[in-house]
């Protein structure tokens, strides 16, 4: 072993992220074999021993992609062979990742690290034994507990792996395994579980929770330990979030023998869809995808005032697409946009931010969302298309934001952009040539859609071969364009920029890249099929392109070297390039695995206990039901629980806490919000942890790439994500952001009114606009982006939408109402476990000939009692029932929609008061603009 295999390097990523920062202080940033090292400790595993070993640790990585596309693909129906259900191929997805964490990630030997990894294994001992009612013997489980501790004393050393490791390896995946090969008999006695079932559970549980710790860091283990504890001593909690506590067996059944939680739907998501999606970006990447998006966003906009630093957002955005990652994603962008950035003015705290903001807004960008998109689809119940169509606009808005935050960055410290290699035409031609492009990228996807429309029912089972052929022969011309070209090469970051690429020749070299995407985007969103099987077909195409992009670019380009030798070292290439992504997208999936099996057993305790419930009574109590203060404090939740935690396990568990108290609190305050703005809600605050000090773990990342200090470039991270920040908020409140409920010219019209509102957020919060903003100017443009962004809330004090009734006007208001319009009803009435609860009721109001026709079709039938009206009966599965009513309910107001002006007029008032900012700040800016007005001003140049 080297000297170096004795110092920490995995696990407590908080610990590393120190350890990053020491050896970044005063040398600018990590070297590159530093940078991968911090990349693999934090997403892959850093541990690859050499020889055999080394060798297994691959082959099984390569084994579980293969094992994904064998599932996600129709081979195993066609020839009636290896069809797994659901719970079998989560159990052998989790038996891989097991095997991985404890083969490629050693454990953490600081005396933090090892506290907890000694603790947890003593904690969950005591708790199981503290269960045990069911005459189970339990002096085995002690002895689970200290072997697992032994195992950890006993050390964990980098360049090999020991004996010990290799059994907890294959333990922990023969765990998994169990209710694969177990599966009929376990079928037979769910609900009874047997000795065999405590000791497989018990042991599981350790190892999963050991697991985390080494590749997740504490965090995760932390949170999924407590609440363990918390389903065995609910008893003795206090009295708001108490509850009678589960049994030993109460909890093996439910977290390790049923799907309910370990191996629940998060598990399922990461096997049915995450896995492939992160296995096309580690493909796509490997392919040169990744350095082809840099150099297309050098290109376009590296001229321009802070250009490396607007290139950085443009590609992080794109490699966001892709990536399930915000580190890899800071790392791999960062190590070419931060120097660059540097150079042209920014600090290194500035730089790191920018990277951070930029790569953390990657995880909110769909189709893909670090995977969140997928299990929205599942815990929401909607179409992904819809997840996608939702999450748009507020993505798009919030990175068209952070361009023009990097913009007033370069204009406050006067900035230039890099030189670039050609001298551009007139702006008229320029402009042509834009909506020339538009015009012919438009027409391109009219007539894709026109001919699959008629290929389809042309060619019927046959149509897959034709659609096949005609991508080869789009890909085989787009390959031909790109050997016109020189080939990209990977710039070193350090060297001097003379001049940028040229963006025509840059963009021709690698358009054959997008292929695979507009397959992945054409299934999903035309043919609509599963997120699973459009991943697959998206993968298997990218896997043809690597496989023949170097030969065939060696056949077009014609060298002098073209030949046998040629053309089998250009194979070999690719083969090695395919192999080398599939043990990519595997690795990168160890911890994602790892993550939605723990993230499962919070699921499972919060489904078991009804701890949402207690959670929503405690925001309740201090919010005093205010909705403001519930909506911040869930936020300020969602933000603490998403400390320290990967996307995909973050949204999980904000998700499963946080989202039913905004539903159950929001309803009983009058805010009616679709699920999906809920769930939006809670995942973009939990995304937030990763740039927010002191876990912040991307921008510890990026300190690292920077030199900086990880502190301060958390803190102006997080200030250049305010606008990430205020989304939330706005959508809660005008769902119009999401697309819900809005045609398509309603819908472009809310995207540039919404892109304008950020704009002026991001200038008031940065301190300038045309010029430096006084204090006033700051409070108007927050008060002009947030009329813009809703503007019904002053229109609604000048003309109320609703008019509040007596409940005994109830059937005459419904009469009176427009079909299709929004009736909202106030109701008091009782929970689930009897207490008495307030709550608003909306009720579209369907087609009938006076009020009781439309009650009728309502399914709601009432008695009145004076000016008391009770709801009598409420018909099974109808409007009503689906609203919330039920029996005996008692209706406190009515709410009757009233004629009112358009809620758009407030536009024109908003509009004169930003003319007169616009008209003062241009004055006190004076006729000199750019570096004339900023040396005025005391600027200096970059």
């Amino acid at each position: 072993m080297s000297e170096n295999d004795d110092k920490p390097k995995t696990g407590d990523h908080q610990f590393e992220a120190s350890r990053v920062e020491m050896e970044a202080a005063g040398r600018g940033g990590l070297s590159e074999a530093e940078l991968d090292e911090l990349v693999a400790s934090s997403d892959t595993g850093a541990r690859t021993p050499p020889g055999a070993v080394g060798r297994i640790i691959l082959v099984t990585a390569l084994c579980w992609s293969l094992f994904q596309l064998w599932i996600a693909s129709p081979i195993p129906f066609v020839l009636g062979f290896g069809i797994l259900n659901d719970t079998e191929s989560r159990a052998i997805h989790l038996a891989f990742a097991l095997f991985l964490a404890y083969m490629a990630y050693p454990a953490e030997r600081s005396p933090f690290q090892l506290g907890l990894g000694l603790v947890v294994p003593v904690l969950m001992a005591v708790l199981f034994m503290v269960g045990s009612k069911s005459g189970v013997p339990v002096w085995w489980i002690p002895l689970v507990g200290l072997a697992v501790i032994a195992c950890i004393l006993l050390g964990s050393p980098k360049a090999r792996v020991p004996s010990w490791e290799w059994t907890m390896a294959i333990v922990a995946a023969l765990c998994s395994l169990y209710i694969f090969i177990f599966y009929d008999s376990i079928s037979t006695r769910i609900g009874r579980p047997i000795t065999q079932d405590f000791v497989v559970a018990v042991i599981g549980l350790m190892l999963l929770l050991e697991a985390t710790r080494r590749s997740l860091g504490p965090a995760l283990m932390i949170v999924a330990s407590v609440f363990l504890a918390y389903t065995f001593l609910g008893p003795y909690m206090p009295g708001i979030i108490a509850h009678k506590g589960n049994t030993m067996s109460e909890v093996v059944n439910h977290q390790w023998i049923t799907t309910e939680g370990v191996f629940g739907i998060a598990l399922g998501v990461s096997s049915k869809f995450v896995f492939l999606f992160v296995l096309f970006g580690a493909l796509l990447d490997k392919a040169g995808a990744g350095n082809y998006f840099i150099k297309v966003a050098f290109s376009l906009m590296g001229h321009l005032r802070g250009g490396p630093a607007k290139a950085a957002v443009v590609s992080s955005a794109m490699t966001g697409l892709i990536s399930g990652s915000s580190i890899a994603n800071v790392v791999t962008t960062g190590t070419f946009t931060i120097p660059l950035m540097k150079k042209v003015g920014f600090s290194s705290e500035k730089a790191g931010a920018v990277e951070v903001a930029s790569s953390v807004n990657g995880q909110i960008m769909p189709p893909v969302m670090g995977a969140a998109a997928f299990l929205m689809v599942e815990y929401v119940g909607i179409p992904y298309f819809d997840v996608v169509k939702h999450a748009f606009v507020p993505a798009t808005i919030s990175y068209i934001a952070l361009v023009y935050i990097v913009h007033l960055e370069a204009l406050k410290a006067g900035m230039k952009g890099l030189p670039r290699a050609y001298v551009p035409g007139p702006l008229v031609r320029r402009l042509i040539g834009f909506l020339l492009g538009f015009i012919l990228i438009a027409a391109l996807g009219f007539a894709l859609r026109e001919t699959m429309g008629w290929i389809r029912p042309t060619f019927g089972d046959a149509s897959s071969y034709v659609i096949f052929a005609l991508l080869t022969a789009a890909y085989i011309g787009l390959l031909y364009v790109a050997s016109r070209e020189e080939p990209l090469e990977m710039d070193d970051p350090n060297a001097q920029v003379t001049q940028l690429p040229l963006p025509g020749p840059t963009v021709r070299s690698g358009l054959h890249f997008l292929l695979p995407v507009v397959v992945l985007v054409w299934a999903l969103m035309v043919d609509r099929l599963s997120p699973g099987l459009s991943a697959f077909w998206a993968t298997a195409f990218m896997i043809f392109i690597i496989l023949t992009q170097r030969p065939l670019m060696v056949m077009m380009r014609g060298t002098d070297n073209t030949g046998i030798s040629s053309m089998t070292a250009a194979m070999r290439s690719g083969v090695g390039d395919l192999i080398d992504g599939l043990i990519s997208g595997a690795r990168n999936m160890i911890g994602i695995g790892i993550a939605t099996a723990t993230a499962g057993i919070i699921v499972g305790v919060v489904s078991q206990t009804g701890v949402g419930s207690a959670l929503a009574n405690v925001v309740e109590v201090l919010s005093g039901g205010n909705l403001m203060a519930i909506l911040f404090l869930t936020a300020i939740l969602s933000l603490i629980l998403g400390m320290g935690l990967p996307t995909t396990a973050n949204y999980i568990v904000v998700s499963a806490l946080l989202a039913p108290v905004i539903v159950t609190l929001g309803q009983q305050n009058g805010l009616i919000v679709p699920l999906i703005a809920v769930h939006l809600f809670v995942f973009y605050f939990g995304i937030m942890a990763d740039v927010t000090p002191p876990v912040g773990l991307a921008s510890f990342a990026a300190a690292a790439v920077s030199g900086g200090d990880p502190i301060r470039t958390g803190i102006i991270a997080f200030f250049y994500s305010l606008r990430t920040a205020a989304l939330p908020f706005l959508f809660i409140f005008n769902t119009d952001l999401l697309l819900i409920d809005v045609d398509w010219i309603h819908g472009i019209f809310v995207f540039i009114t919404a892109t304008l509102a950020m704009l002026l957020f991001a200038a008031a919060t940065q301190g300038w606009f045309l010029t430096r903003n006084k204090f006033w100017e700051t409070i108007v443009l927050l008060v002009i982006a947030f009329a813009i962004f809703r503007p019904g809330f002053f229109m609604d004090y000048i003309y109320p939408p609703y008019e509040d009734l007596p409940p005994a006007r109830f059937e005459e208001a419904l009469g009176n109402a427009e079909p299709g319009a929004s009736l909202r009803l106030r109701i008091a009435g009782v929970n689930d476990i009897g207490d008495p609860i307030e709550f608003s009721a909306v009720l579209e109001v369907p087609e009938g000939a006076d009020g009781a026709a439309k009650m009728q079709a309502l399914g709601i039938e009432t008695i009145q009692n004076g000016e008391e009206v009770i709801i009598d009966n409420v018909a099974f599965d109808s409007p009503a029932e689906a609203a919330g009513l039920d029996w005996d309910q008692r209706i406190l107001t009515v709410r009757a929609p009233q004629p009112a002006p358009s809620k758009y007029w407030i536009y024109i008032p908003t509009a004169l008061i930003l003319a007169l900012v616009v008209w003062l700040q241009t004055m006190r800016a004076g006729p000199g603009t750019g570096a004339a007005r900023r040396e005025g001003e005391g600027v200096s140049h970059a």
